[in-house]
């Protein structure tokens, strides 16, 4: 068994608190989501409404922060995208549940539903377990530049060109 000592046990401890962390009322890491967070349409007939998001320990320098969903399982070859909010003010701190299309500040993106805002879960019927990986952004920058009608893929790449930090809970969905 390999001993740590105190001082190096308590340096990770100190730097592990410290990391940007995402939470969840509505949702768990690995648990499958609730047919509240299910996309109406598309065979699919859940409640699409936005899961509730909090983050902490966003790093310094961060000047802005962007929330993604996204299903790396979907039969696309290129995965699907769920959920773009960009542009939200370095002091946000949370999302409540079912604030998509009602945001005040930021900029909700066209997902590949083709439509801004939240698209629930909505796997082929019998197609297996999806991941949905739900990632709060800390960005360096103030704004990206986009629109609403921008692609998610160039939204993407855009995001991991200016991000600092990011964390992401990832749930689970089947039908």
């Amino acid at each position: 068994m390999r001993r740590f000592g105190l001082l190096t046990v308590l340096a990770c401890m100190a730097a592990s608190t410290h990391a940007l962390e995402l939470h969840s009322d509505d949702m768990q890491e690995g648990h499958m989501l609730n047919k509240a967070q299910e996309f109406n349409g598309f065979g699919c007939s859940g409640d699409n409404i936005s899961p509730h998001l909090k983050w902490t320990n966003l790093p310094e320098g961060t000047k802005s922060v962007a929330v993604t969903a996204y299903d790396p399982d979907a039969p696309t070859g290129s995965g699907w995208w769920h959920w773009l909010v960009v542009n939200l003010p370095v002091d946000t701190a949370s999302l409540p549940a079912g604030i998509s299309g009602k945001l005040k500040k930021g900029l909700e993106v066209e997902t590949d539903y083709g439509t801004p805002g939240f698209g629930g879960a909505c796997p082929p019927v019998d197609h297996g377990m999806h991941r949905y990986q739900f990632t709060v952004w800390a960005l360096n920058t103030s704004a990206l530049d986009v629109s609403a009608e921008t692609p998610a893929a160039v939204v993407g790449y855009k995001l991991n060109s200016a991000v600092i930090a990011k964390d992401t809970l990832t749930a689970t969905y089947a039908r």
